[in-house]
């Protein structure tokens, strides 16, 4: 929708506090003169589940915590460049992950382990399964991963122990992993726009990758929302869309409640409607007012209910992963590079490695990277875990070693380090996050096994299942709903649930209302243009002549 001459700005009503509504008001805010924007949030904070936790820091380290967000990969591009606009640059880390428990479940991306060894020739043959994969794509690419798993005769030992806890950590599929399609799986290692890793053809998941954790996301969230209500947003917390009375060309009424004591509620009209929260949210708000073709979209996006606990049980985290390095776990070293792993791992001097990891930082002027020589340093200490059901292979607990992971834990590692006064002092106790997956399954969960008086806090979450009917059905069907009675759709689940495609939904609502695209990255400016085809229909290139031909015409 290119923007045309009025007397007025068009006034835009922005559902949704989160990544994707902040980015479409940002984006809109960016034209004033063109756009009136208000943005309704029925949570008393922006920032939706990407927020902070305070932590006592004499305790624990730190004084905060991110929680439901904690870091991404060098895509993150538009989400990096929030970030770096005001002033909470995303810190680099070495990636370490341990996957399973035992000689006969565990593996690494940090040394070579013996299911590594055992499964060499599948890991070998997953590459070759890749490219077969995007050579047929979408033919073979719809197909649920543990369908081509068993076409392809991988062992199940395979699937169940290094195929579906990657996929499902890193992706947050959880426990729906063995339904996601195979094109994903495909895209997560091969597309520069999406690919959180590169393939390796001796140990799967390379050893590691670059990625980033977050600053303090409630501080972030709350500067972003200070600086647009400057610009001219409205932002009303505590407020939600009780129902959509009616859509038309001529705009849309909506019936607006207050979550306060009052429950005040309101009649309001507004040119245009972004929906930038969950699909089954989305169909819920749109009510009666729902189309056939809405329901049948929006209706095809599967949700579950998932548990984070925060915790500071190491009794319970040392039972349930491999957290330290056990020379029982390790496979045989086939190349120095592995000799040197294994020295690293056990926090023993190695020599330089011409080898290095091939990710690089987003920004290298703004945001460094460690030094290769340094990594080699680190020892065994991971951030990521992964727990496999016994009952069910196929079913997984995840953990993260948020002390580990968070940049700020370090940091004030580092300083105790340095203050020689304080080394009588006690360590501070570790943080640590487990995502029970799943509630319907919750007889499976260990929850219990974690000491009450050491829980920090607990989250459930509602979130999206990237089953292949997902890439069939929703996926697909975003575009044809997309503007139709003044309404527009944005949020992850319109691709993959990752904070970065949150932001660049809520982008290209705003573009299709009129606003324009500013270009601050090659690669940021192609995944934007790539997003803009699939979940709009639009061709970049064909919208930018018509808009430049509407300003020579004017």
């Amino acid at each position: 929708m290119a923007p045309t001459q009025q007397t007025k700005p068009r006034h835009i009503v922005i559902v949704g506090g989160g990544a994707a509504g902040m980015s479409c008001a940002a984006t809109l805010a960016n034209h004033p003169d063109d756009f009136k924007v208000t943005l309704l949030e029925k949570n008393s904070f922006v920032g939706g589940q990407a927020m902070s936790i305070p932590l006592d820091q004499d305790k624990y380290g730190a004084s905060w915590m991110n929680n439901g967000v904690q870091g991404g990969s060098k895509i993150f591009k538009h989400t990096f460049n929030f970030f770096d606009q005001y002033g909470f640059p995303a810190q680099p880390l070495q990636l370490q992950v341990s996957f399973g428990k035992g000689e006969s479940g565990f593996w690494t991306n940090c040394f070579p382990s013996k299911l590594v060894a055992q499964h060499a020739s599948d890991i070998r043959r997953f590459g070759v399964f890749l490219k077969v994969v995007k050579w047929t794509m979408p033919v073979l690419g719809i197909l649920p991963i543990s369908l081509m798993l068993r076409l392809f005769f991988f062992s199940k030992d395979f699937g169940d122990k290094m195929v579906y806890p990657l996929i499902a950590l890193f992706l947050g599929t959880g426990n729906q992993t063995a339904n996601v399609p195979a094109a994903i799986v495909e895209r997560l290692f091969n597309d520069p726009n999406m690919k959180l890793w590169d393939y390796d053809s001796d140990t799967l998941l390379p050893n590691q990758p670059t990625m980033y954790s977050f600053d303090c996301l409630d501080s972030f969230y709350g500067k972003w929302k200070d600086d647009l209500v400057a610009k001219g947003v409205t932002i009303r917390t505590n407020t939600e869309v009780q129902e959509v009375v009616s859509r038309s060309t001529n705009g849309v009424d909506l019936v607006i409640k207050n979550n306060d004591e009052s429950g005040d509620t309101t009649n309001e009209h507004y040119d245009h409607l972004v929906l930038c929260v969950l699909a089954d949210d989305a169909l819920r708000i749109l009510g009666k007012s729902a189309t056939r073709r809405e329901k049948l979209v929006l209706g095809g996006a599967a949700f579950y209910d998932d548990l984070t606990v925060t915790h500071s049980d190491s009794d319970y985290f040392n039972k349930h992963y491999e957290t330290r390095f056990k020379p029982e776990l390790c496979g045989e070293p086939k190349s120095e590079a592995q000799c040197q792993q294994i020295a690293s791992a056990k926090g023993e001097p190695t020599s330089p490695s011409p080898s290095s990891s091939s990710y690089s930082s987003p920004s290298q002027n703004q945001r460094g990277q460690p030094d290769q020589q340094e990594q080699q340093k680190q020892p065994f200490n991971p951030m990521y875990y992964t727990y496999t059901y016994q009952e069910n292979p196929r079913l997984i607990e995840m953990s993260f070693n948020c002390s580990n992971y968070q940049h700020q834990f370090k940091r004030s590692k580092d300083n105790n380090n340095d203050n020689t006064t304080s080394s009588s002092s006690s360590s501070p106790s570790p943080v640590y996050q487990t995502i029970f997956l799943d509630k319907r399954k919750r007889d499976l969960w260990t929850e219990g096994a974690i000491d009450e008086s050491k829980i920090i806090k607990r989250n459930w979450w509602h979130q999206l299942g990237h089953r292949w009917q997902h890439y069939a059905r929703v996926v697909p069907g975003v575009m044809f709903i997309q503007g139709r009675n003044n309404t527009f759709f944005a949020g992850s689940w319109t691709l993959v649930n990752m904070h970065e495609v949150a932001c660049v939904s809520g982008i290209a609502a705003a573009y299709r209302l009129g606003a324009e695209y500013r270009k601050f990255d090659d690669f940021a400016q192609d995944f934007f243009v790539k997003y803009l085809l699939v979940s709009h229909g639009k061709i970049f290139s064909r919208e930018e002549k018509k808009r430049n031909k509407a300003k020579k015409t004017a």
